[in-house]
């Protein structure tokens, strides 16, 4: 109301010291009451109206309008805009409370799909960046998980074929039988093969009802009390490891078939070993990281940059990158973007604390 009524004295101090009796301001303040129908409640646009309503009558009385009937148009179209804002303000506000019901609705069953970062478990700390390319969207194509099992912690990193809702099916589907598989099946290679059949059954379906069929490239881990941890690589990109020395991709030899493609390929999916010690960082980050090109079409430079963060505190190399990479590509992303800091807890208490919520970006 204070802007509405400052807002109003240029044109009321305009018209009265304006000479010339064909010149008028004062009827445009019958537009004012627009602007808090787009910003204010209801109540604050009914206000306005009847201020510029008293407003208008008032510099009027003071000074005519050369017609009579003039004077009844311009009150006539301020009551009907007034009113007009009034009704709109109402039905936006309406809209509005439809839309955040929809919304927090709609945060419940996403958070319920994918869990909100960081995830503790008995072995690891999972924690770090996830930027769905669809801002709105708190899930994209990209997942991740980490369930504790008799076998070890068992780690998934999974990108599904495309991005934003088209892709959540599929990811559902990924997400749901590794949690069902990873504390029961005493072997990666049995819990990767259950994935596989999870991504089929889910292209069949999708097949019955006239979705794509999609794959999913997965990166599924297995951390216990050993130092070496098993690796099984379904096409995604490898983790770095950050140690004492120079950073590089874990060696986990060729990558295999993505989930959902093993009937192209006649070899079956194999275990990887590397160490991971308890001093160790394990960074794995998605191709929307490893495949995000500048304006001149160079790919972001990955294991340049943690090179370059190798000093920093771990918990906050995710956090660097998104903004690192926000920076190559000048802000527009094109693929979800997920970076994933992984610690072991067993071995050191200050592993257990949770990172400062400030060293991520919310999502």
């Amino acid at each position: 109301m204070a802007y509405v009524v400052a807002a109003t004295v240029p044109v009321v101090l305009l018209e009265l010291t304006i000479d010339d009796s064909t010149v008028r301001l004062i009827p445009l303040l019958i537009l004012l009451p627009a602007f808090p129908a787009v910003v204010g409640t209801v109540r604050q646009t009914a206000y306005a109206v009847g201020w510029v309503l008293i407003v208008i009558t008032a510099v009027l009385l003071y000074r005519p309008l050369p017609a009579s009937y003039d004077y009844g148009i311009v009150m006539l179209l301020a009551v009907v805009l007034g009113v007009l804002c009034v009704v709109s303000c109402h039905w936006r506000i309406r809209r509005e409370r439809e839309l955040t019901r929809v919304r927090s609705t709609a945060v419940a069953l996403q958070r319920q799909m994918l869990r909100p970062l960081p995830i503790l478990t008995d072995r690891v700390i999972v924690d770090g960046v996830y930027l769905p390319v669809e801002a709105d969207r708190l899930v994209g194509g990209d997942v991740y998980e980490a369930v504790a099992s008799p076998h070890g912690t068992r780690l998934l990193f999974g990108d599904v074929q495309g991005k934003g809702l088209p892709a959540i099916g599929a990811a559902f589907a990924v997400l749901s039988a590794f949690r069902e598989a990873a504390p029961r099946e005493p072997t990666l290679t049995a819990l990767v093969d259950y994935l596989e059949q999870a991504v089929v059954r889910h292209n069949a379906f999708a097949q019955q009802t006239g979705e794509p069929e999609r794959f999913v490239t997965a990166l599924i881990l297995s951390i216990d009390t050993s130092t070496q941890t098993q690796a099984v690589n379904c096409g995604h990109p490898p983790p770095h490891l950050l140690k004492a020395g120079p950073v590089a991709p874990v060696p986990l030899g060729d990558p295999g078939v993505p989930l959902g493609l093993a009937d192209l390929v006649s070899e079956p999916r194999t275990v990887a070993w590397f160490p991971f010690p308890p001093d160790a960082t394990l960074i794995s980050c998605s191709d929307g990281v490893t495949e995000a090109r500048n304006a001149t079409g160079a790919f972001y430079p990955l294991a340049e940059r943690l090179e370059a963060l190798a000093h920093i505190s771990s918990w906050r190399v995710a956090n660097y990158l998104a903004e690192d990479l926000s920076r190559h590509t000048a802000g527009e992303h094109r693929d979800d973007i997920t970076a994933l800091v992984v610690r072991r807890t067993a071995l050191n208490s200050d592993f257990t604390r949770a990172p400062d919520p400030a060293w991520r970006h919310p999502l």
